[in-house]
C-alpha cells in the first residue's frame, strides 16, 4: 500500500515544531551571553609553545602535553571544549584525573562521589564558568553535557563526539593509561596533561610510558612545555624555576631563624 502524503497543515505542523525546537536549542546555547558576563575573547598563544599546543589539539586526536604548572595547559584546553560544545562540534565534554593524589584518597573526603570529586576539577569550572557563564556550565552538567569522574570510572566506555580531558595524567599507571587510550571513539579529541615533576605514585608514569610507545603515531601529537613559559605570573615564574636548582645549604644544625 502506497503511504499517504502528508497534508498541507501536517507539513506546517511538523516544519514549525522542528524551527521551534531549533530556536529553543539556540536559546539555550545564547542564555549565558544575555544573563551573565562571558568572556567571548578569541583563545590566543602568549607564547610559541602554547600556539603550538592550540595548534595540537586543533589537528590531531590525541595531544600529549607536559611541563610545569602555570604554563596555561588546563585553560587552553578547557577553553577549546567550550567552544567545540557551543558551535555544535562535539555533543559533550569529559574531564577526568586519578583519583588519588598526593598521598591522599577520595576515600577519606566527606560527601557523595560527586562532592569528593569536585574540588579537583575546580580549575576546569573556573575555565568553563568564564567560557560560558556559572547557571549555563551548571546547566550543561546537569543535561550530561559536561561531565566530570574519576579516570576508573572511564573503565568500560567509548568516548565519542566529545572532548575528554585527562589532567595529572603523571598519576597514572601505565595500565591505567591503556584502559583510558583504548577507550577512544569517533569524533573524539582527547588532551592529556601532566607534570612529570609533580608525580605523586610509585613506579612507572602512564603518561611518560604512553608518549614514548605513541609518539610516532600521526594522528597523536606532543607539546614540551618548559619552564620559561609559565604565564601565572612571575612569581610562579620564580618558584618553578627554584625548584628546579639544588637545595640550598643552611647554617650547620641550625634553621632559618624567624626574626619578628
Amino acid at each position: 500500500m502506497a503511504r499517504l502524503k502528508p497534508q498541507p497543515a501536517q507539513t506546517k505542523r511538523k516544519r514549525a515544531g522542528r524551527a521551534t525546537e531549533a530556536a529553543e536549542k539556540e536559546a539555550v546555547f545564547d542564555a549565558p551571553r544575555r544573563t551573565e558576563k562571558v568572556d567571548r575573547a578569541p583563545i590566543t598563544a602568549l607564547n610559541e609553545s602554547q600556539k603550538r599546543y592550540i595548534n595540537a589539539i586543533k589537528s590531531f586526536e590525541l595531544t600529549f602535553a607536559t611541563g610545569p604548572a602555570g604554563t596555561g595547559k588546563t585553560w587552553i584546553c578547557g577553553a577549546l571544549a567550550a567552544q567545540a560544545l557551543t558551535e555544535g562540534i562535539i555533543d559533550k565534554i569529559i574531564i577526568t584525573r586519578p583519583a588519588v593524589e598526593a598521598g591522599e584518597s577520595l576515600g577519606f573526603l566527606p560527601g557523595e562521589l560527586e562532592e569528593k570529586f569536585d574540588p579537583f576539577l575546580q580549575p576546569f569550572r573556573d575555565v568553563l564558568n568564564e567560557r560560558l557563564g556559572k547557571s549555563f556550565v551548571e546547566y550543561l552538567i546537569k543535561m550530561g553535557r559536561i561531565e566530570a569522574a574519576p579516570l576508573a570510572y572511564m573503565r568500560g566506555r567509548t568516548f565519542k563526539n566529545a572532548y575528554v580531558i585527562l589532567d595529572e595524567a603523571q598519576n597514572t599507571s601505565p595500565l591505567q593509561m591503556k584502559m583510558f587510550l583504548t577507550r577512544i571513539g569517533q569524533n573524539c579529541k582527547v588532551i592529556v596533561n601532566g607534570d612529570m615533576s609533580q608525580k605523586d605514585i610509585p613506579g612507572h608514569s602512564g603518561l611518560e610510558d604512553a608518549i614514548k610507545r605513541l609518539s610516532f603515531i600521526p594522528a597523536v601529537k606532543h607539546v614540551r612545555f618548559q619552564k620559561g613559559d609559565v604565564v601565572r605570573s612571575g612569581l610562579a615564574a620564580e618558584i618553578v624555576a627554584a625548584y628546579d636548582e639544588p637545595l640550598p645549604d643552611l647554617p650547620d644544625g641550625n634553621e632559618v631563624r624567624r626574626v619578628n
